[in-house]
């Protein structure tokens, strides 16, 4: 009894302590600048293997001092190790082969990773002098050919010697093997020149030749290519211009954000530091809403994932002054907190026209809890968290987070992809006292098959059938990505998790498809989205694989919907099989000619592992129709999140429908809030509806041409025709070809 009471008491404490950590704990005048710095002074510790600098001092701090030989090898090795993540391959080179040379045997069982770490450092520095020095648009796009063939190969080329030798004594370690095949890509001599032995043969191939026309990446010519790790992203209009800007992050707390108004005669003008954007440092994934419903997009950051201890970083709502400049107003909206995550979510989960927000945090170990939040909008500017009475609030390592109406309710319900393995589902049952009731329904949806580690997810309505279905990318891989995708082309077994999706079964239950769909096999997506490649209004997808570790050379994937319910990998012939580490992902008409494109950030989670950025421009797949479609609150939050759309057509004299949502698509990356719909050949749009998420009342339109922008404000009868220009982004002509309208 007496234990019982001191268990309760105990856990009153623990909530009280997790109440007031969420609390400002500085003066209210505090800016984000300040927070951020001090949060990243914090955080300057050798502990923090994210923070290699601090690290490279201890090693060499240790090496100065009386070192047995043994610890003098293992610093050496740690030295190296730290290097590498900071960029520094040729001092890496030089501490491992300084290692190397005192051992008797190199290659033994006991240090053969230290020859792995060896090679992948003249691949890396291979990859630092041709790719990221001297970058070009076809840089480690698989297969790499063209200009993204090493100039210089002498990195790779002893990579290979490296690689060859690891295999010779141990052809089991298929992470070398990999590799190997990659490095002879990098010098264009994949497949003739790779061994029999250690071949794998057609990664330089789709799974099926279905004839489709590359996009070619334009970011090099528009200095939209900027270099950065692991980060977010927004493609949507901040000025209301009706033209697509951009906004990009770095999770460093070292990196600014970076902010590219579209100027509508074919380039961008960076105004980072006007915007004051380029003031805040640090994010791994942002997300555009319009929190005051006062018709600007603002922006929240989210930071501190995969972190542990040194994620506790504040989180930031950035708003949108209307004049080209943003204001952190996080202290005084009352969501300042050192909560890890980078899931969030923003919806009107409350119907009041206001967008609430839901935050998922990442707890990875018991030495502390951070717990999933609910902000409630006050309609002030203010928040309140009521996530405990809600029913939502969880205890979890999330890693995504995505919010739809699953049951056609029209109420906003909660999907929870996590890295421990406890995918949850939340159905919104009312709403008492101006807060959303949720309650868990994972088992009785039969969502709980799987119970591995997940990461990005969404709602989308993949078969356009009226009901939202779910996607979820796996990120369990063993004993590593590239172990686990060689094992995956040879055909073996292995524990890599793989890519899921869940039909609707249209009675509150789904059923998991992923087999019939064609996607029973691990990708090991971070950011990711989906959208219309090919305007044949069936939803597609892009999946940008990414991992801290610098063997995670892995294509990224677009996956094209056949509209029959399955889904064909057409990464190679579409040349977006970028081989670095993917983040966020939005896709877009950047440019208004009618399709979409392909913006993603390239980068990983070191200062070292650096990338270009890449916008895949989409050349125009066929003569498939489009339509642009912006929607404006009034009674429903301003920027109709959460909105319906249904559109029905008849093509080659059938009818059939298509359904969309507005949001900004995947849990990782942001898609403009204007939704680009594809219309397949149909010639007129028979009937175009509009489901608004505050009141549920549908606005109908009849007879609507085909091929054009359109406007709707709610409860407006008419629609409002936008002459938005066709971009010809400027750059070199002859090598990139420019998009005529359809």
């Amino acid at each position: 009894m007496i234990r019982a009471i001191q268990f309760k008491i105990g856990l009153c404490l623990l909530l009280v302590l997790l109440l007031i950590s969420c609390k400002p704990s500085v003066d209210q005048s505090a800016n984000m600048v300040d927070l951020l710095d001090k949060t990243f002074k914090k955080n300057s510790v050798k502990e923090n293997f994210y923070f290699p600098t601090y690290a490279l001092a201890y090693y060499d701090s240790l090496l100065k001092i009386n070192l047995s030989f043994e610890e003098k090898m293992e610093c050496l090795f740690g030295k190296g190790t730290t290097l590498l993540a900071l960029g520094r391959e040729r001092e890496t080179i030089q501490a491992f082969e300084m290692v190397a040379s005192k051992l008797k045997d190199p290659y033994g069982s006991g240090t053969a990773t230290l020859m792995s770490k060896l090679a992948l450092a003249y691949l890396r520095m291979g990859e630092r002098e041709n790719c990221i020095n001297n970058h070009t648009a076809e840089s480690c796009l698989l297969p790499i050919r063209g200009t993204g063939i090493h100039k210089d190969q002498s990195g790779s080329q002893t990579a290979i010697k490296l690689f060859t030798n690891i295999l010779d004594r141990n052809p089991d370690d298929l992470s070398a093997r990999w590799l190997l095949n990659i490095a002879y890509m990098t010098v264009g001599e994949y497949p003739a020149a790779v061994p029999k032995k250690y071949l794998l043969p057609n990664l330089d191939k789709d799974p099926v030749t279905v004839p489709f026309k590359p996009f070619v990446d334009i970011a090099p010519y528009l200095g939209l290519n900027t270099k950065n790790m692991a980060g977010g992203l927004i493609v949507d209009d901040f000025n209301n211009d009706y033209l697509l800007d951009a906004v990009t992050s770095d999770w460093g707390l070292t990196e600014p954000m970076h902010f590219f108004v579209n100027d509508g005669k074919g380039s961008f003008n960076n105004v980072s530091n006007s915007s004051n954007l380029g003031l805040l440092k640090g994010g791994l994934n942002i997300m555009q809403l319009d929190y005051n419903n006062d018709g600007h997009l603002d922006i929240f950051v989210l930071r501190g994932a995969w972190m542990d201890k040194f994620g506790e970083q504040p989180n930031s709502l950035i708003k949108n002054n209307g004049d080209g400049t943003f204001t952190d107003v996080t202290v005084k909206a009352g969501l300042l907190c050192y909560f890890p995550t980078q899931a969030a979510v923003w919806r009107d989960f409350n119907k009041d026209g206001w967008l609430d927000l839901f935050i998922g945090n990442e707890t990875s170990n018991q030495r502390a809890t951070y717990p999933s939040q609910l902000f409630i909008n006050n309609s002030d500017g203010t928040f309140t968290e009521s996530a405990a009475k809600a029913g939502c609030r969880i205890i979890d390592f999330t890693k995504g987070v995505t919010a739809g109406d699953y049951d056609n309710d029209g109420l906003e319900d909660i999907y929870i992809s996590s890295a421990a393995g406890n995918q949850r589902l939340f159905k919104n049952t009312g709403i008492k006292d101006k807060i959303p009731q949720f309650k868990d329904v994972t088992q009785a949806a039969g969502l709980d098959d799987i119970k591995i580690r997940t990461f990005p997810t969404w709602f989308w309505d993949y078969n356009n059938d009226g009901w939202l279905d779910i996607f979820v990318c796996g990120y369990a891989f063993g004993k590593s990505i590239a172990h686990t995708m060689c094992s995956e082309a040879l055909g073996l077994p292995h524990t890599g998790s793989k890519m899921y999706l869940y039909q609707n079964n249209k009675n509150g239950t789904f059923t998991n498809v992923s087999k019939s769909a064609g996607l029973d096999f691990p990708v090991f997506a971070m950011g990711s989205n989906f959208g219309d490649i090919d305007n044949d209004g069936f939803l597609d997808m892009y999946l940008a694989t990414g991992n801290p570790e610098f063997e995670a050379i892995v294509p990224n994937k677009l996956f094209r919907n056949t509209g029959k319910g399955s889904f064909m990998d057409i990464s190679v012939v579409a040349r977006v099989a970028n081989l670095q580490k993917g983040h966020a992902v939005a896709i877009t008409d950047i440019d208004n000619d009618g399709d979409q494109d392909i913006y993603v950030i390239i980068g990983g989670a070191y200062p070292g592992d650096y990338f270009h950025n890449s916008l895949y421009l989409n050349p125009g797949q066929n003569t498939n129709r489009w339509l642009h479609l912006l929607l404006e609150g009034k009674e429903s939050n301003r920027s109709a999140i959460g909105a319906r759309i249904k559109i029905v057509i008849t093509e080659n004299g059938v009818k059939r429908a298509i359904y969309r949502d507005v949001n900004s698509g995947g849990s990782f990356g942001s898609t403009s809030l204007r939704k680009d719909i594809g219309l397949g050949q149909a010639n007129i749009i028979d009937e175009l509806s509009i489901t608004w998420p505050r009141t549920l009342k549908t606005q109908s339109f009849y007879n609507v041409p085909v091929n054009q922008s359109l406007k709707l404000v709610e409860g407006q009868g008419s629609l409002i025709k936008l002459d938005l220009p066709i971009l010809k982004f400027i750059g070199d002509s002859t090598k990139i070809p420019m998009c005529n309208p359809i």
